[in-house]
């Protein structure tokens, strides 16, 4: 048994499964490779998969679609591969539940980096449940989940529930989107801060009511 467990790479290149297969070996990870986004999905039914690695532009079902359904049964750490160039696409990404993206060509090392910093933000959790309460919702850092006002229970993808932990347990203060990718994110970004905008967003959507502000040209806040 590898003792830093299974990663999932659904990716259609022989080539780039290889590569990262001998890179995370020597990491002490397995990797396993699925060339569809249907031979990928019959993977993850064994459950062993610690981080799911997912090219965007596969054939068959593509990787949107891929990480739509896995994200509807699934909190695995999902980081896509996009060979393409444009926003829309890692936006579109992020937005439905992916935790990271990798634009190739990328390096070997910076994928194995990025899979070691959202298992360490995924897996850390607090010994001590804590909660905090705003505006009537409840937030909840050992469930991990915010019951709002009128007791319904919402539950946020895993770096959603990060982000919303660290700005209400600073809440009052105003933090810069460098400084919430270092706490949230856990590693040196390695792309721009636009996936902190894409998450802002998404706590929006879902949690309408907490008020995060925006202070233009610096970063975020919740009052206090």
């Amino acid at each position: 048994m590898t003792p830093g467990g299974t990663i999932l790479l659904i990716e259609d290149e022989q080539e780039i499964a290889d590569l990262l297969e001998l890179c995370f070996g020597r990491e002490g990870y397995r990797l396993v490779h699925a060339p569809s986004g249907e031979k990928g999905l019959e993977r993850l039914q064994q459950g062993d998969v610690r981080v799911a690695l997912l090219d965007i532009g596969l054939p068959g079902i593509n990787g949107i679609e891929v990480c739509r359904r896995i994200r509807s049964n699934s909190d695995i750490p999902i980081i896509m591969l996009t060979a393409r160039d444009s926003e829309v696409d890692k936006i579109v990404g992020l937005e439905i539940g992916a935790d990271d993206y990798v634009t190739k060509p990328f390096s070997p090392r910076e994928v194995v980096a990025r899979v070691k910093a959202v298992l360490r933000r995924s897996e850390e959790r607090p010994v001590v449940i804590q909660t905090a309460e705003i505006e009537g919702f409840v937030v909840d850092s050992g469930r991990r989940q915010v019951t709002e006002p009128n007791g319904n229970v919402v539950r946020p993808t895993a770096r959603e529930f990060d982000l919303l932990w660290y700005l209400v347990t600073h809440r009052g203060l105003v933090l810069s989107r460098s400084q919430i990718l270092e706490a949230v994110w856990g590693y040196d970004y390695f792309g721009e801060t636009r996936t902190v905008d894409v998450h802002i967003r998404q706590l929006r959507r879902k949690l309408a009511d907490i008020p995060i502000e925006t202070v233009w040209g610096v970063g975020y806040r919740i009052e206090g």
